[in-house]
């Protein structure tokens, strides 16, 4: 994976990481948050390929793999950024 593909799948994580964090404001039950950024991701996906040169999916089905899986990236991030920041230590303390 070179620089250009990485950021260009990094992008769907950052949108799909933004959409989760709105979708969690807008008080959504949490467990539908993986699936809503898998197809928001998904979706991406299918429009990245059709519009960023160097996409690093040259089909629709490829492409909807790699949107979901950066997609379903975010909720890691997610959780990732709770975890260093301490964030369920000082809420559960």
């Amino acid at each position: 994976m070179n620089g250009e593909t990485f950021q260009t799948v990094l992008s769907i994580v950052i949108i799909c990481y933004l959409i989760g964090l709105a979708t969690k404001s807008a008080g959504v039950n949490s467990k539908f948050i993986p699936v809503i950024v898998g197809v928001v991701g998904g979706i991406l996906g299918i429009v990245g390929m059709n519009v960023i040169p160097n996409f690093p999916a040259q089909n629709v089905m490829d492409a909807i793999a790699v949107g979901i899986g950066s997609g379903l990236a975010s909720t890691g991030a997610d959780q990732m950024i709770k975890q260093l920041t301490g964030y369920y230590n000082e809420k559960n303390a």
